[in-house]
């Protein structure tokens, strides 16, 4: 079941409702069987997967802070570890690591290799998965294990953020969950800031993602991409980068604000992160929870920056080159996450450099100048890398970098080659339009001024105003699919 879905639209209000209605001992109970239902509404086979997932790591976590004994925690926590990353192991990654076999056989010539199993990739498995893992690492590390098996369910499979996050954690969200038997009364101001919250999300998805993903489709089509040239591939690329950024931060708007109307806060996911000045500062904005979750869960216990600066940029390597793995069992997100790791450790490394260069040359580096500069520049260099991930292979991505340097001409500013990739001039009008609206909401974001507080700061008849006009605008201006279809989001792939 899509968020941006008809199906989503009668779904949540009848489950609110019901939630608000019940009483309050139940509300854990029905918020579990609605999350197993919007979960197996895409396949009810892989609920038993989700299910396997929730039973293994609750009776490790129960194991765990069972033992006294430290040998046997770990023993416990490796095995449940283990179970959990084996069945993501299976299911996302067995065909990749056999046609990578296939392949050696192949260098020393041996035709017949290993057959594929073709799984389908259930979806959210990495997200539930993570969240599961994580809350197991937590357990094993002190905190106190969940002992009701509902209340433990409902963390792992929240409908909000089961199936693209943000990856949540046991001392938020679970802790909310054990507070579902106190009483939470309506609270209207709560509501509007959910629902806000949701149409914002719905207004950077349909207004924006899928708009964008027309011209993005045309450019980066299996079949065409290597006719594309100049600013033909540069187009596609700069949209593509707005693109996944308004479609995955559209799905975690509509979970955060799906679960502020029911009472739940869920963790920030982005924060301004195309108005970040640098590589390491993108990644502090970007897909936060994941990459809070890399740093306590791999990062940390890889030693983080403890042992000095070598073991450091190693480690922070091999966490991007599990980053990349992790958004798909593919060499082309494995070089994304390369090409991140690579430039994230020459940010850091060459840090003190620059520092002492403009310090030598008396050049003032906070002014609005420079750093929109290098907001700039870290943009463009954040779309070329955007290029391998989006890519169906390395040589694809390859050949669309190549193409985006050598084949530019002034030309195609002037006649309306621009035109003709899917977008005419009054939808890419429209587009730029909403785009500016992104960027400025996001530049008072970054100035500390939050356009949903000075929302609720309005009057009652203002705010139902602006929220029906909203709500006006999406019906109007959003992108739909054959048919009116909704358009699945792109981390529901991860």
């Amino acid at each position: 079941m899509l968020f941006n879905s008809l199906s989503f639209l009668i779904f949540f209000p009848v489950c609110i409702g019901i939630y608000y209605l019940i009483p309050k001992k139940m509300r854990a109970y029905w918020l579990l069987a609605a999350s197993l239902f919007f979960y197996m509404c895409w396949n009810i086979t892989y609920g038993l997967l989700l299910v396997s997932v929730i039973l293994v790591t609750y009776i490790g976590g129960l194991l765990i802070e069972g033992h006294a004994s430290l040998g046997r925690k770990k023993a416990v926590t490796a095995v449940t570890l283990s179970i959990s990353f084996l069945l993501l192991f299976v299911f996302k990654y067995l065909d990749f690591f056999l046609e990578n076999i296939n392949g050696i056989f192949a260098v020393f010539g041996k035709k017949d290799g290993f057959s594929l199993f073709n799984i389908i990739l259930p979806v959210g498995i990495s997200f539930y998965i993570f969240q599961a893992a994580g809350y197991v690492i937590d357990v094993y590390r002190g905190e106190k294990a969940e002992r009701n098996i509902v209340k433990y369910a409902l963390f792992v499979s929240f409908f909000p953020q089961l199936v693209a996050g943000p990856i949540e954690r046991s001392r938020n969200l679970l802790n909310q969950i054990r507070g579902l038997d106190e009483e939470r009364l309506f609270n209207l101001e709560e509501l509007l800031r959910g629902a806000f919250t949701m149409l914002y999300g719905f207004f950077l998805k349909m207004m924006i993602a899928d708009r964008a993903s027309i011209l993005v489709n045309t450019v980066f089509d299996a079949e065409k991409y290597s006719t594309y040239k100049g600013f033909e591939v540069l187009m596609g690329a700069v949209l593509f980068s707005i693109q996944i950024y308004c479609d995955f931060a559209g799905y975690s708007y509509i979970a955060i604000g799906a679960a502020r109307v029911m009472g739940f806060k869920l963790c920030e996911n982005f924060n301004t992160p195309y108005l970040s000045e640098g590589i390491k500062d993108f990644w502090d904005r970007w897909h936060m929870s994941l990459s809070t979750w890399f740093r306590d869960y791999l990062y940390f216990p890889l030693g983080g920056s403890k042992k000095g600066k070598i073991r450091k940029y190693i480690n922070i390597f091999i966490v991007f080159i599990v980053s990349g793995l992790w958004h798909g069992a593919s060499w082309h997100f494995v070089l994304w996450g390369v090409l991140h790791g690579v430039l994230r450790i020459a940010d850091e490394a060459s840090e003190s450099l620059r520092k002492k260069t403009a310090n030598l040359l008396k050049y003032d580096t906070n002014t609005w100048a420079h750093r929109g500069l290098r907001v700039l520049i870290n943009f463009l260099v954040i779309t070329l890398c955007w290029v391998f991930f989006r890519a169906e292979s390395i040589n694809q991505g390859i050949m669309l970098i190549k193409n985006m340097f050598t084949g530019f001409g002034l030309w195609q500013l002037t006649d309306d080659s621009l035109l003709n990739l899917g977008l005419d001039a009054k939808e890419m009008n429209v587009l730029i339009i909403f785009m500016i609206i992104l960027f400025a909401v996001d530049l008072l974001k970054r100035k500390g001024k939050n356009v949903l507080d000075i929302i609720m700061k309005q009057n009652d008849w203002f705010k139902f105003l602006l929220f029906f006009v909203g709500i006006i605008s999406v019906v109007l201006f959003g992108i739909y699919g054959k048919e009116y279809d909704a358009t699945q989001f792109i981390y529901f792939q991860f």
